[in-house]
This record gives C-alpha cells, sequence and structure tokens, in this order.
C-alpha cells in the first residue's frame, strides 16, 4: 500500500505525529513492533507515575497520625502494587488504540525499517515481510536501557527499569546504579516500599544536570529517608554467583563491596537507531542520533526523524513537540497548513522527576547563567515559609528563581518539592513570552497555595520578600 505518511514507532513522538498528520489530511500509518504508545506509556512515564503514587499513598498512610488520624492496620501488597501499575499502563495503551481508530491512521504491527529505495518494510511476528509505500517516513523508534559493559543486565540480579516495574517480589536491599530521573524515581520507591537502598552515582551529586542546590536538598532529602548515597563512585564489576549480589565499587577513598539482592541499573539511555535501514536509505547519524534540521528533516528528502533518536533532551513532552513540528512543516510545504510551524526552543524546554520531594526545572542553572556572562539575581523561596505547605504537611524543598539583573530576563526556575512538576509551567511560558520579574509581581497569585512561592521567590531575588 501507498501512504502520504508512515510513521515507524507509537511512542509520544510517533502517536503524535500520525495523529496530527491525519487531522491536516494525510493519509497515515503507523508501525509498532510491541505495543501501542511506546516505552513512555508501557513501560517509562506512565507505569513509573503508578508505582510512585502507590509509594506516596503508603506514606500518607505511615504519617497518618500527623494529621490526627489513626492508620495502624495497613500493609504492603507488593504484586497489587505492581498490578495496578500494569493495569494503568494497558489502559492508556488502549486509549492510543482508540486515537488511531478515531483518526482513520492504519496501524501495522512488526519491525518496520528503510531500504535503499526509501520504502518501509515491515517485518510481522511470524517473519513474514511486507513493503510499504509514502511520500514522508518519519522515524520515531525511540531509545532503550543503556547497558554498562561491567554491568551485564541478566534479568534477574542485574536489572533494568522494566524489570524494576514487575519484579515478581520484593527485595530486601537493592543497589541503584545511577541517579538521573529513572535512578532516584526508582530509589524512591523501593526505599518507600521498605527496601534497603543505595544510589551509587559516577558524577560528584546526584540529579547531576540539576542546579547545585537542587542536588544537595534531594540528597539531604533521601538521606534522611535512610537511604545511602556514594557520589564519585562507580561499580566496576558485579558477582552475581551467590545468593545476591556483590558489586565492588570504585570510590576516592578505595574500592568497596556492597552486598545487595539485586542491582539495577539506571545509567541513562541509547536510542534506537539500529536495524532500521538508515545506512540503507542513505540516513546521516553522529554520535548515536540521527542529524536532522530545524523541521525534523533528515539528509534526504522524504524522511524525517524525531524524538530521542534526534539530538537533544530525551523527553517525551520534546518528543511530542517535535512531532507536530515536523508534521506541520510537512502540510505548510504541501499546502495543507497555513503557516511554517516555529522551530523547538530546546533552551525552554522542562524537566520533571517525579521522586519524592519532586524536582522540576527549566532554563539556565544558576552556575550556567553566571558562565554565560549574566549578572544575575538569585531569589530562593523555602516551603517551609509556606501557608499551603505547612497545613499539607509538605514543607520540605524550595523555589529557585534566576533573574538577569539588567534586564528582569527570567533566566531559569529550579523546583524541589511537593508537586513542583505541576508548578515549573508558569516559568515555561513566562520565558516564552519574554516575561520579566515586573510581570510575574503583577500578576495575582492565589493564596493559600504552593504556586504563589514562585511569586514570594521573585520577592526575594528583588530584596523585597514579604513572607521571609
Amino acid at each position: 500500500m501507498t501512504y502520504d505518511i508512515i510513521v515507524i514507532g507509537s511512542g509520544p513522538g510517533g502517536y503524535v505525529a500520525a495523529i496530527r498528520a491525519s487531522q491536516l489530511g494525510f493519509k497515515v500509518a503507523i508501525v509498532e513492533k510491541e505495543s501501542l504508545g511506546g516505552i513512555c506509556l508501557n513501560w517509562g512515564c506512565i507505569p513509573t507515575k503508578a508505582l510512585l503514587k502507590s509509594a506516596s499513598v503508603l506514606e500518607s498512610f505511615q504519617h497518618a497520625a500527623d494529621y490526627g488520624i489513626a492508620a495502624t492496620d495497613f500493609k504492603v501488597d507488593f504484586g497489587a502494587v505492581v498490578k495496578r501499575s500494569r493495569g494503568v499502563a494497558d489502559k492508556m495503551s488502549k486509549g492510543v488504540q482508540f486515537l488511531m481508530k478515531k483518526n482513520k491512521i492504519d496501524v501495522i504491527m512488526g519491525m518496520g525499517k528503510l531500504n535503499a529505495k526509501k520504502e518501509v518494510e515491515v517485518t510481522g511476528t511470524d517473519g513474514k515481510m511486507t513493503v510499504y509505500a509514502a511520500k514522508h517516513t518519519i522515524l520515531a523508534t525511540g531509545a532503550r536501557a543503556r547497558q554498562l559493559p561491567n554491568l551485564p543486565i541478566d534479568g534477574k540480579k542485574v536489572i533494568g527499569y522494566r524489570e524494576a516495574m514487575v519484579l515478581p517480589q520484593m527485595p530486601k536491599s537493592m543497589i541503584v546504579v545511577g541517579s538521573g530521573a529513572i535512578g532516584v524515581e526508582f530509589a524512591y520507591f523501593y526505599n518507600s516500599m521498605g527496601v534497603k537502598v543505595t544510589i551509587v552515582e559516577f558524577m560528584p551529586r546526584i540529579v547531576p544536570v540539576e542546579d547545585e542546590d537542587i542536588s544537595k536538598e534531594l540528597e539531604r532529602v533521601f538521606r534522611k529517608k535512610g537511604m545511602t548515597i556514594m557520589t564519585n563512585s562507580s561499580v566496576e564489576k558485579v558477582d552475581i554467583s551467590g545468593e545476591g549480589v556483590k558489586a565492588t565499587v570504585k570510590t576516592e577513598k578505595g574500592d568497596v563491596i556492597l552486598e545487595a539482592d539485586i542491582v539495577l541499573s539506571a545509567a541513562g539511555i541509547v536510542a534506537n537507531i539500529e536495524n532500521i535501514g538508515l545506512e540503507a536509505a542513505g540516513v546521516k547519524a553522529d554520535k548515536g542520533k540521527v542529524l536532522v534540521d530545524k523541521f525534523f528533516k533528515t539528509n534526504v528528502d522524504g524522511i524525517y526523524a524525531i524524538g530521542d533518536i534526534t539530538p537533544g533532551q530525551a523527553l517525551a513532552h520534546v518528543a511530542s513537540k517535535g512531532a507536530t513540528i515536523c508534521v506541520e512543516a510537512i502540510a505548510h510545504k504541501e499546502g495543507k497548513y497555513a503557516h511554517a510551524p516555529e522551530p523547538l526552543d530546546y533552551g525552554n524546554v522542562p524537566g520533571c522527576t517525579y521522586c519524592s520531594p519532586e524536582v522540576a526545572s527549566v532554563g539556565m542553572t544558576e552556575k550556567q547563567a553566571k558562565e554565560a556572562g549574566y549578572e544575575i539575581k538569585v531569589g530562593k523561596f523555602p516551603f517551609s515559609a509556606s501557608g499551603k505547605a505547612s497545613a499539607s504537611g509538605a514543607t520540605e524543598g524550595f523555589v529557585k528563581v534566576i533573574f538577569d539583573a539588567k534586564y528582569g530576563e527570567w533566566l531559569g526556575t529550579h523546583m524541589i518539592g511537593a508537586n513542583v512538576t505541576e508548578l515549573i509551567a508558569e516559568t515555561v511560558v513566562a520565558r516564552k513570552l519574554e516575561t520579566t520579574w515586573h510581570e510575574v509581581l503583577n500578576s495575582i497569585h492565589p493564596h493559600p497555595t504552593m504556586s504563589e512561592s514562585v511569586k514570594d521567590a521573585v520577592e526575594v531575588a528583588l530584596g523585597e520578600a514579604i513572607h521571609l
């Protein structure tokens, strides 16, 4: 069959691209090798948040007495926690199936790849290969867990994020290698479930891409929760010959042997660019990423790439936005869309981590702003001074804002605390609108809310703090 657009991969980049293309009048097919929704809906963003919600509910029971409520007869059913998470994921995947039908998108199950003729070859589970043609092909094949050479994943004692979501029983102890978003989210979840957790991070601080103040606060809270944190450390080898795992960890003071039931490798991700026909079609890639222009076109006419396989932040919302930009650019060129889309602004992409306390940020860190040559004003407002946070019993963390002292440009915001992933959008929109501190202070923030802490932090930056 022949289509206007074929999308390979159905994650938050792929399925969004397919839907937007259908809305704009294209005949569309989407190719998926496993489950609609990709890693995000089935094994990433969504099911992990379901697990984290269970951990949050458990913590609420554990601290019920703080709120004048007696809750004593409760226990963790780990199997039920995992089952709920899988149920949420299945529901979301079925939701994508519905959207495909609603938008009249053909779903082709199988492994898709490009050939030398720029056609799409799909090999089904039965081994049969079918060839499809399209004027435009969008690659959205996503990413997978990075495997460290000295930490081979066997799926039982050394696991990746997939296995971490569906363990048959709860371990008593776990070593988490890596403290990015995946690492700290699972560290929080298992620690909350009662597992003894040790985090091993190669960099000098956990969540190393965040502002240094965020890293310090999260480490403080995690240690308070009973986690062991080892920075400037690396797992050199693992011994799985015994009942559990013995990990040799290289530290600044020498090697240390850690013992645990399970090691979780959370050392980042790697793009899925192998075996998708890049070489056959002549598509250029560099450093493990497909090279694209500002509208996600590759060096080959009619072939595009979006999401984790392209340079930029490997985040679901980046993939989704890139999807709409890519399709709208194609539609504009063909006269199906009134104007060219605006290129993606990688400098204004929010990052969110859903451990407890949550972490959210956008824009420059304090260090980055200084290195860029800005004279800055920094404001930091602790949630301990927030009426809503005190009433909620969620006083850990703070909001930190960074402004250019000369013109008042909002350079960045960094938050750690309860529900801050819901608060970061204010900064994203404000930065898009080129808002200065004056507009923020002249915009009334509702009281009592956690969100007014953003305004309070701006007041601190200007030396006009009211509530601190």
